[in-house]
């Protein structure tokens, strides 16, 4: 049982909606609906292709990070592993699931990220509860709480 008196570092905030970075895929800027309703996170690919390298399974994507825009950008990242997810209309899908750094705001963390086409969804990434999990209470009024929307030039 821990004691309501002993000094407990709190949490930090995020709202529904943030601005991310994911370094490790090149991505500068890209904006996450923040979801506690899924498990996992998601993020948007409109290109697939699995290769090999080192005897391990690869995924070659296609990401539109922003949001009404024709800008692609192409990235590569090893698979960990593949997942029956269900959407939210409550169809299954079998997606191939990546590990990558997280950026928001001022925070660095590492999650996975399962991939799939959000062409019809609003949010071309999903953060889901378990990259928020012992890292961020969510403020559901909130928006853009530990992030700023980024310039034109550095999107």
């Amino acid at each position: 049982m821990t004691d309501v008196n002993s000094p407990v570092e709190p949490l930090p905030c995020v709202g529904w909606r943030e601005w991310v970075a994911l370094p490790e895929l090149g991505i500068k800027n890209i904006k996450v609906k923040v979801d506690t309703g899924a498990r996992t996170s998601a993020l948007h690919t409109f290109a697939m292709e699995f290769f090999e390298r080192d005897g391990e399974e690869w995924v070659r994507i296609g990401v539109h990070p922003i949001q009404k825009s024709d800008r692609e950008w192409f990235t590569e990242a090893r698979v960990i592993d593949k997942r029956v997810v269900r959407d939210s209309g409550g169809h299954e899908e079998l997606r191939p699931v990546i590990e990558t750094q997280v950026c928001l705001g001022d925070y660095q963390f590492r999650a996975e990220l399962t991939l799939t086409s959000r062409d019809n969804m609003k949010f071309r990434m999903l953060l889901g509860r378990k990259a928020l999990e012992n890292r961020f209470l969510v403020d559901s009024q909130g928006s853009y709480m530990q992030s700023v929307r980024p310039s034109a030039d550095a999107q």
